[in-house]
Parts: C-alpha cells; structure tokens; sequence
C-alpha cells in the first residue's frame, strides 16, 4: 500500500478489525520509510445483481424493493422493523450466496413467500395475493388451502 504522506509503498500491518458483518476490514498500517500511520479500508467487490423481471426489462436487484414489500405484506401485523430486516437480510444474502449475476423477479418472490410464510401466515397471504395476482377468489381459498396443508 502506498503511504499518503511520503509516497513509499512499503508498510506493515499494526492493527486490523472486522466491521458490518465481516464484509469490510480496516487495517491501520505504518510506513516503514516515514513511520507514520495510515488506515486503509478492504472491501469485498461484489459484481451487481441484475432483476430480470416479466416483462424482460431488467433492473439492479434493490433491497429497499424488497423490504418495502414486506413491510406492506407485514402492516398492522406483530411482526417488529428488526424480524423484517432480519428477512431482508436473509434474502439478500441467498441471492448474494447463490453467485448469480441475474436471478428473475420471479425467484426473488419465491424467497420473499418463503421468508414471509415462516413469519406470519397472514403476512404471506397478502403477498402471494399481490404477487401471484389471484383472479377470483377460487384461486385465494386454495392458496389458503395450501397453506393449512403445509
């Protein structure tokens, strides 16, 4: 690493420490021609996901899209912000974990019902029901039927 101060790129490591979830570590390091001391700070670089959706247009995956439709899935319900971002968290890094540079809107729906059906059977319905865009009421009993017979 290049030293700030006198240009020279010879250093050693004093310090380092793991922050936000181990995805970043600061290290603070000492020039060995000045002996000054610097931080430096590694990151993982992640390539984006990119969201096919259905209609083909494609889009950078947004977490802030999934916890919006959570949230709404989740309103008036006893689900707390943290149990939600924990969700959020959740499926963001099986997305992430799967290393797949694009993933359909489809499947990330699939991941949200998942998630959502092991918090709140209710909060589930109300997606699948936006999600899955239910015709009549026909189509919304047997989702419900489904779901009593998991």
């Amino acid at each position: 690493m290049r030293c700030p101060f006198c240009g020279e790129d010879h250093d050693r490591v004093v310090d380092s420490r793991h922050s936000q979830d181990g995805r970043v570590v600061r290290r603070r390091r000492e020039c060995l021609s000045c002996k000054r001391k610097f931080t430096t700070k590694e990151y993982i670089l992640e390539l984006p996901v990119i969201v096919i959706k259905a209609d083909g247009r494609r889009e950078q995956f947004s977490e802030e899209k999934v916890r919006k439709g959570i949230e709404i899935a989740c309103n008036k319900r006893p689900i707390s912000k943290d149990q939600i971002e924990k969700a959020v968290r959740k499926i963001e890094a099986e997305i992430l974990d799967s290393q797949k540079h694009k993933i359909s809107s489809k499947e990330i729906g699939e991941l949200v019902m998942r998630h959502l059906r092991e918090m709140d059977e209710v909060a589930y319905v109300r997606f699948a029901s936006v999600y899955r865009k239910f015709k009549d009421t026909q189509e919304f009993l047997q989702e419900l039927h489904r779901l009593k017979g998991k």
